[in-house]
């Protein structure tokens, strides 16, 4: 019992980890556009990432928790090799300021200790190419709505007072972040969520985790998961964003330098069309229950936007680094995880 108690510590760990690594994506274009300071810029997202749970369902912590790998092979040992894959690679990247996909280390952090403890059979084929899928969907996604809202607004407002302009979407942007730090609570909190649930019901550490379900699980979820079904019970939606929520409040400054300044220049009316675009895109992933990155997200929000005044204001050699850092999160988290499953076995099994 006290290592599932660990491993659901780890889990929170990795949440925490992914409001601090991703906290750049909700606060680095209304910091860099001096809308809000740093400590009440993420106080604000916090506070959106935390209260998602009241706006979302739960359908992206169940593709986590049922729909990568096969429910019935999971144990604490895979829980355990895919949370340090994840965490690890957050780590990394964090140190490196690449603004990778918390999202796409944990998918590849349980593909890599599902293929090493029962191959592929033991993978969800469908899952995972709905996930894969939307490395490209997302970011596309988000450049052709945060475009379209660009020129709308842009047009709107053509012959309006630049300073004027200025000051509209200096309040505008507080609640296009407000809807981006939203959309990334609901999504990304979900995926800890998933973990943790798969831990308490999985088939092969069911029995092991049976006292703390029994503690964090009501009586009306016992009873459904007593049925069959796959639920994630309210006390850990709650543990998970508030988790996030921390993480957010934390910050994560070197990679909001990246995200807000080095691909390119915004202004207000910037930030809130690349933050407008990037929200509508994870509340539409969230819907669909499609765990999708939020980096990615609003990376191509951002460049939508700035390729909107002209191309040459995108630095495009930056945005190439973070496409390739994309690219290779999942099998570079895949990797980590499926050695520290194997030592794991080695060493204490």
């Amino acid at each position: 019992m006290t290592w599932i108690i660990l491993l659901i510590l780890l889990a929170l760990f990795f949440d925490y980890l992914n409001g601090f690594h991703d906290a750049a994506n909700s606060v680095a274009t209304v910091v860099s556009t001096r809308v809000l300071s740093p400590k009440a810029a993420v106080a604000w997202a916090a506070f959106f990432n935390f209260v998602a749970f009241l706006v979302f369902h739960t359908g992206v912590a169940k593709t986590i928790g049922s729909g990568i790998v096969d429910i019935s092979i999971v144990d604490a040992n895979l829980v355990f090799g895919a949370l340090c894959g994840a965490c690890a690679w957050n780590i990394l990247t964090w140190w490196w300021g690449l603004p990778s996909s918390s999202s796409h280390a944990l998918i590849g952090g349980l593909i890599g200790a599902g293929l090493v403890k029962a191959g592929t059979e033991g993978l969800v084929a469908s899952g995972i190419i709905k996930t894969v899928l939307f490395i490209f969907v997302s970011p596309l996604l988000g450049f052709i709505l945060s475009l379209v809202i660009g020129i709308l607004v842009f047009n709107l407002f053509r012959k309006t007072n630049p300073f004027k302009v200025d000051h509209i979407f200096r309040i505008g942007q507080l609640f296009s972040a407000a809807a981006y730090s939203l959309g990334h609570g609901g999504n990304d909190a979900q995926k800890t969520m998933g973990i943790i649930s798969m831990l308490l019901l999985g088939g092969l550490a069911g029995q092991e985790a049976a006292p703390i379900r029994d503690f964090l699980l009501s009586h009306e979820e016992l009873h459904l998961v007593a049925q069959g079904e796959f639920i994630v019970p309210l006390s850990v939606v709650l543990m998970c964003h508030s988790a996030i929520a921390l993480g957010t409040l934390s910050g994560g400054w070197r990679i909001v330098k990246t995200m807000g300044q080095k691909i390119t220049r915004l202004r207000p009316v910037d930030g809130f069309c690349a933050e407008s675009g990037s929200a509508i895109s994870l509340f539409i992933a969230s819907s669909l229950g499609v765990p999708v990155s939020t980096t990615h997200t609003i990376t191509g929000a951002i460049v939508g936007v700035g390729s909107l005044r002209r191309l040459s204001s995108v630095r495009w050699g930056v945005a190439k680094r973070i496409v390739w850092a994309w690219f290779i999160t999942i099998p570079a988290a895949g990797i980590i995880s499926a050695a520290a499953y194997c030592l794991k076995v080695a060493l204490f099994d």
